[in-house]
């Protein structure tokens, strides 16, 4: 149990980060620090109704964790991965959860009788990144998660840019490789193909003939000399040079966030990528590049802060 002063509770807000597998969920307090953490399995084997119910649960576990510790809950901040309409406060779909249109604020408003902020994943993390970790400093910059997937996030002027469809940023998908092979998405040759943890992992084990746990196993044969692993490293360094010389071209971020697993790479990803992009980038100057620093708490904190911002008024709530 939590400790707290019982004469005067504290107040905190519920963070929960839903993923594909996991859901991260946590206690937070008004500065957005994690004071309680707790992991559940999402359950989306068992379809999106599941996962919504798993949802609304913890949401309700976490929420009476609180009170029983004398804390008092002011808010929750949900994020979810897909397409979100944060206005809205809908999860709009997921490949990952298979849900539709879930209104996702009304259903844990309803459930917990609190104000409720729906937020997009990546975006939060962020957000968190932004404000607690490696982008501190910078009020403008790009955030690029690299795990199972690649995901992306803009941060411009402390806040994270949706789109107009919300799908801004979506670095994972642009197309690097014309002639290379099917995405998840429909298309042909995206990013995701052949610089996500999951895609160099499985392209050294066909490669290979030899199957790797993951990418940090690629990284780790090829700082010792396995020529199939070099080749596909450099072939993963070269596609995200590719994505982000096109990014840079478009909008000349001063400073690019590495978060995911990836990153754990550290100088064997950022020392070839920047060598690579100031090869590259003709008009004006390469970004900066750095490694996230919150790793997989950055979704969790980002959404305890989407939560504070609503309570605190830097976000206005629509409907319910």
């Amino acid at each position: 149990m939590l400790a707290t002063d019982p004469v005067r509770p504290v107040e905190c807000v519920l963070a929960l980060d839903v993923g594909g597998t996991t859901i991260k969920a946590a206690i937070a307090d008004r500065d957005g620090s994690l004071l309680h953490s707790v992991r559940r399995d999402t359950g989306r084997t068992a379809g999106a109704d599941v996962v919504v119910q798993t949802i609304l649960a913890v949401a309700q576990d976490l929420a009476t964790e609180a009170d029983s510790s004398g804390y008092q809950v002011v808010a929750a901040g949900v994020v979810v991965p897909g397409v979100v309409d944060e206005q809205r406060g809908v999860a709009v779909e997921s490949s990952n959860i298979g849900w539709r249109n879930v209104p996702l604020r009304e259903l844990v408003h309803d459930r917990l009788g609190l104000p409720v902020q729906v937020g997009h994943d990546v975006r939060a993390g962020a957000l968190a990144e932004s404000r607690r970790g490696a982008a501190i400093d910078r009020s403008s910059f790009l955030f690029v998660p690299i795990g199972t997937g690649i995901g992306g996030a803009l941060v411009i002027d402390g806040r994270p840019y949706a789109g107009a469809s919300y799908a801004a940023a979506e670095v994972g998908h642009i197309v690097v490789r014309p002639d290379g092979e099917p995405c998840v998405c429909g298309r042909v040759g995206c990013l995701e193909t052949v610089a996500s943890a999951s895609a160099i992992a499985r392209r050294y084990s066909d490669a290979a003939g030899r199957w790797v746990q993951g990418a940090v196993d690629v990284a780790i044969r090829a700082r010792g000399g396995d020529a199939t692993a070099i080749r596909i490293w450099a072939e993963a360094i070269d596609a995200m040079t590719d994505a982000l010389v096109i990014v840079t071209t478009l909008l000349d971020p001063e400073l690019v966030v590495l978060g995911g697993g990836l990153a754990q790479s550290g100088s064997q990803l950022l020392d070839p990528l920047r060598q690579r992009l100031s090869e590259r980038i003709i008009l004006g100057q390469p970004p900066q590049l750095t490694c996230a620093l919150l790793g997989d708490e950055a979704g969790c904190v980002g959404a305890a802060l989407l939560a504070l911002d609503l309570v605190n008024g830097f976000i206005t709530p629509l409907g319910g």
